[in-house]
């Protein structure tokens, strides 16, 4: 009776003991990721990067550590794909904008369909991008995907009509170069972090983009006004290298797998606040000017765009891509999604 009683005290505190480590052990083995991005930290791009790192590490108990590389330290803006594919880093952050031939399908998230936030503008991608699965990607696992609030011009000078704005040079990417150039300005072609440079030398006399630049490039400095016309999103895209992903065992990859679309939303709506959080920046620290187009020349703004889907259609059909049902999708997404 008592070695009994003496054996049924130590399964206990063996059970009482072990059932932690099991516990903690769930993920048996620890791996490290790098994860390249090519903006400066502070941006919002690298912010939702920290945001998934830290959720990771948390979810997984620490067994995957995320070492993070903003500001172009591992792989350049325009490299991202094709250096994470190569495994220069396992995960990487781009903006699809800057290779518009080789992302047709998501890039059509840029075009001018009345996308009002990044919120809806980042959870239509994401939808777009499962509905669709573009062959772009079919080299690379996605993490994430979203998009940029609408654009609008940052410039020296105040423009308040379609003169004002012909022949001034700005920076911008993507679906938003042809509008843009629609409406009469100088599209001039360069990543983000090398036009503050391009600002202060006047090669551009403004930019193109989503008004969380104003405070994070600190854009408001050198332009004192902003026209809004809430037009165009820039996509981007988190992706992995896909032998890197295929050697995570199943219950990693369902952590990363369950983020996808939280983060995607996450992102959304954290642009979303930053974008409110710039403009009271600018204009309360810097004094920069928002100017709100009068309602006839917003119009004309408008119907000068009318015929770039149609255009876009046609050059998509162009390249064998059913251009005609990505615009459907997006419109019925856009409508699913909008706040």
């Amino acid at each position: 009776m008592k070695k009994l009683f003496t054996s049924a005290i130590g399964l206990t505190v063996f059970v009482v003991f072990c059932i932690p480590v099991f516990s903690f052990n769930v993920f048996a083995k620890s791996y490290q990721l790098n994860y390249a991005n090519f903006p400066p930290a502070s941006t919002f791009p690298c912010v939702q990067m920290e945001r998934w790192k830290k959720e990771v590490e948390k979810r997984t108990n620490g067994a995957v550590k995320i070492n993070t590389f903003p500001g172009g330290t591992l792989i350049g803006a325009k490299g991202m794909m094709d250096g994470v594919i190569a495994g220069q880093a396992d995960i990487g952050n781009l903006c699809m904008a800057y290779q518009p031939g080789r992302f047709v399908i998501t890039n059509a998230v840029s075009l001018p369909l009345n996308i009002r936030d990044s919120k809806t503008g980042s959870l239509v991608l994401l939808d777009l991008y499962n509905r669709l699965k573009p062959e772009a990607f079919s080299k690379v696992k996605v993490l994430a995907m979203f998009t940029t609030a609408p654009s609008n011009i940052m410039s020296k000078k105040p423009v308040k009509n379609l003169n004002d704005l012909k022949g001034m040079n700005l920076r911008a990417s993507g679906g938003a170069a042809q509008i843009l150039k629609i409406w009469g300005a100088n599209q001039i072609g360069m990543p983000m972090s090398a036009t503050p440079e391009a600002l202060q030398k006047g090669v551009v006399q403004g930019l193109f983009s989503s008004v969380e630049v104003m405070k994070d490039f600190n854009f408001a400095e050198d332009c004192k006004y902003v026209t809004l016309t809430q037009t165009a999103v820039y996509p981007f895209a988190v992706v992995m290298n896909l032998s890197k992903w295929n050697k995570l065992p199943e219950n990693l990859q369902k952590v990363m797998d369950d983020l996808v679309r939280e983060q995607s939303e996450w992102t959304g709506n954290y642009m979303d606040n930053h974008v409110k959080e710039a403009m009271q920046y600018s204009k309360e620290k810097q004094g920069v000017e928002f100017i709100t187009l009068a309602k006839t020349e917003h119009s004309k703004w408008n119907a000068k765009l009318a015929p770039v889907v149609d255009d876009w259609i046609v050059k998509a059909k162009a390249k064998n891509i059913d251009g005609d049902n990505i615009v459907k999708v997006l419109e019925e997404l856009i409508n699913k999604h909008k706040n």
